[in-house]
This record gives structure tokens, C-alpha cells and sequence, in this order.
């Protein structure tokens, strides 16, 4: 995808994960690799391919906007057509930010990532008199209605 183009994010990115960021995307090749980590490369390089849509539409608005530029040239269908593919654009950018905002505010600091998750089973060690139990209705048998 977009490995070599960079992303407003990627810093964020680095310090969640405590690596750069090819070193992160060799982490997320390797087996065993954080399902967390891949989705974060995947909205990072969407992002970063996104960003790069926005920029392209904006030096082309620019470019059709400078002063030393013939006015004959402007064309008004153009630039609402590129003002609404600049709409577009940063919506999905606004999409995949926030996306990846999610993921990364969700993620445990660098130092606890490396820790594998305990778990203890539970069991339950009180048990009910016979007589507190409720009684097992039979199979089929329709409760009586209240008034």
C-alpha cells in the first residue's frame, strides 16, 4: 500500500506502538503479529494515500488559480468538479483519522503490550439449599396468565 508516503498520524502511530515505522510494518509480516498493529497499518496507509488525493487537489486548484495564469484559462465546471473531489477526499481522510483515533486511543502503552494477558477461570463455590432452587417447569407446560 502506502509504505514510503507519510501520514499525519504516523508519529502517533510510533509512540503507541513504541517502534518506527518499518520496523512496525516488518512486526505486522511476521506470524503472530498483533491483529491491532495490521489494522493500524491498514487505516495508516489509506490515510496517507488519502492525504496525498487532498494534496494533488489542492496544487491543482492553485496551480489553476495563479495570478500569472491567462483568465481565459479558468474554467468554472473544473474547479466544481475539483471542489467537489477535494470534498470527497478529505471526507474519507476526516474517516480514516478518526478510524485510526479509535484504535490508538484503545491500545494499552507500549510497555504493557508486550505482557501476555492473564486470565483466571472462575468457579463458583457457594451452593443453594434444594429448597431455595426454583422449581423446573415442565417441557411445553404455558405459565398461567395474572389478572
Amino acid at each position: 500500500m502506502s509504505r514510503d508516503k507519510a501520514s499525519t498520524m504516523d508519529a502517533d502511530l510510533q509512540k503507541v506502538f513504541g517502534n518506527p515505522l518499518p520496523e512496525l510494518y516488518e512486526t505486522a509480516a511476521s506470524p503472530g503479529a498483533s491483529p491491532a498493529l495490521a489494522r493500524a497499518l491498514e487505516l495508516r496507509s489509506f490515510l496517507a494515500l488519502t492525504e496525498e488525493q487532498v494534496a494533488r487537489v489542492r496544487d491543482r486548484v492553485h496551480a489553476d488559480m495563479d495570478p500569472d495564469r491567462d483568465m481565459g484559462e479558468l474554467s468554472a465546471d473544473k474547479l466544481r468538479f475539483d471542489a467537489q473531489w477535494l470534498e470527497a477526499a478529505l471526507e474519507a481522510r476526516d474517516g480514516y483519522r478518526a478510524a485510526l483515533g479509535g484504535l490508538l486511543r484503545t491500545m494499552p502503552p507500549p510497555a504493557q503490550q508486550a505482557r501476555p494477558v492473564r486470565t483466571a477461570q472462575l468457579r463458583a463455590t457457594a451452593t443453594l439449599p434444594p429448597s431455595a432452587a426454583p422449581a423446573p417447569q415442565r417441557a411445553g407446560a404455558a405459565r398461567a396468565r395474572r389478572p
